[in-house]
């Protein structure tokens, strides 16, 4: 494993600016929205297009409301981007008796690592309250009338080795129990699978992903990735 140089990088800041997420239902727009509130983006914006889709702009936290940066705007699957999606389905067969085995191998894939495709991540700065989120995602996949049974949660620990996160997380509420590690030391991610929003090369389902790095440590999850 071979870690970039950062001597020569530029002295001008960078930041990143904005993603564009879709959903797939015109009908469920306020639903999408309410998905990404309940998992802590924050709505600054929002209005009716012509096509009767309703068009949002979110951040990342409250201190972006009014930046450039730590945006996400969610808006419903363009139409030619939908023709396309919808002429590959036909074409792989998909949901049919006769799918192409590739979609099951790609379905497997995500299944085994939520990560294998295009997904979301934001970095939490409180533990507390990614178990927070993560237990009312729990909730409302379990009891909510429109997100019940809509949303996969899949939770990865940190490796074990550090005494004090080892046993933070062993008795964490949501992380107890898990069996599942990250690429990684002395961090947390939960990833939410949900069809209410859509991406990929079938836009069938995205995963969003919460993130949470134990301070004190540089070499950590998102800072050195391991094998």
């Amino acid at each position: 494993m071979s870690v970039a140089p950062t001597a020569a990088l530029p002295a001008s800041r960078r930041t990143m600016g904005h993603v564009a997420l879709h959903y797939g239902q015109k009908e469920e727009a306020s639903l999408a929205a309410r998905l990404l509130t309940t998992t802590g983006y924050v709505e600054t914006q929002s209005f009716p297009l012509p096509d009767g889709s309703s068009f949002y702009r979110f951040v990342v936290d409250r201190h972006h409301h009014a930046r450039g940066d730590g945006i996400v705007f969610l808006s419903l699957l363009p139409p030619a981007q939908a023709a396309v999606v919808d002429a590959a389905r036909a074409a792989l067969g998909f949901g049919t008796a006769d799918e192409h085995p590739s979609i099951a191998g790609l379905r497997a894939a995500i299944d085994a690592d939520p990560e294998y495709t295009f997904h979301l991540g934001v970095l939490l700065d409180s533990l507390e309250e990614l178990e927070r989120v993560v237990e009312e995602l729990q909730r409302l996949n379990r009891d909510d009338p429109e997100m019940k049974g809509r949303l996969k949660i899949t939770m990865n620990r940190a490796r074990r080795g550090e005494p004090a996160v080892d046993a933070r997380l062993d008795a964490s509420p949501v992380f107890g129990d898990v069996d599942r590690y990250c690429y990684g030391r002395a961090g947390v991610q939960a990833f939410i699978e949900t069809d209410i929003l859509v991406a990929g090369p079938l836009a069938d389902s995205m995963v969003l992903e919460l993130d949470y790095v134990f301070p004190g440590h540089d070499s950590h999850i998102l800072s050195v990735v391991e094998s």
